[in-house]
């Protein structure tokens, strides 16, 4: 793991972890939406790459108990975070590690055979190399696994002046969205043949993609099936 990485994620959020909750709800818009979209089994597990404080994980394992949830963040202070909250809301399913979304394995977790979902929450815009994090995602996924991305859009159907001042303050967080992404992930489609739906919010502010690596389409499934995902 890049030691430059893990320490500037660190600085970044070593005060900002205790406010991170509270004040991104109000302009990481989407978020909710993805994960009610997110449907698993008992049998299934989820990982979040780039968990932050685990907040979303909490959420999709109160809703399904029985599956197992995984955690990866750069930042060991966020983890930090993310754990003490574990020990309080007493989730015993969720399970952290530190590392960077380019390098992560499946097995790494104990997940020998790769994960059912894997969920990046405005995670890739602030990843300078993104595409290498969204092909080792697909990679660690076993097949017929889901790919779940929210991320901010190119905003183009709101006021230019919005989208300036936007784009300006996300700078100062070194967070820099990639209005090319939804073509790097139709082109994946043409050539892995993924099954994908990306969709924007309003305004285009930000785009819920979801994409689903192939694989064995006769194999039977718990209620809800995987496809479920893509039925958006």
């Amino acid at each position: 793991m890049s030691a430059d990485a893990a320490s500037r994620m660190d600085q970044q959020y070593r005060y900002q972890r205790y406010v991170y909750d509270w004040s991104r709800k109000y302009y990481l818009l989407g978020r909710e939406q993805i994960l009610r979209e997110i449907k698993l089994t008992s049998r299934q597990n989820l990982l979040e790459v780039g968990c932050g404080t685990g907040s979303n994980l909490y959420k999709l394992a109160y809703h399904f108990p029985l599956s197992k949830f995984y955690g990866l963040d750069a930042s060991a202070l966020m983890l930090e975070s993310a754990r003490a909250n574990t020990r309080y809301k007493r989730f015993q399913n969720i399970h952290f590690q530190q590392g960077l979304a380019q390098q992560f394995t499946a097995q790494q977790f104990n997940v020998a055979n790769g994960f059912d979902h894997i969920l990046m929450s405005y995670t890739l815009s602030m990843i300078p190399d993104w595409e290498l994090a969204v092909g080792n995602a697909l990679q660690q996924l076993k097949p017929g696994g889901c790919l779940h991305i929210v991320d901010f859009s190119d905003q183009v159907a709101m006021p230019g002046w919005f989208r300036h001042l936007l784009l300006k303050w996300l700078d100062w967080f070194h967070v820099r969205p990639n209005p090319e992404l939804p073509v790097f992930i139709r082109g994946l489609e043409q050539q892995t043949g993924a099954t994908v739906n990306i969709r924007h919010t309003p305004g285009r502010y930000a785009l819920i993609i979801h994409c689903r690596k192939p694989g064995l389409d006769n194999e039977k499934h718990e209620e809800p099936q995987l496809p479920s995902c893509l039925k958006v």
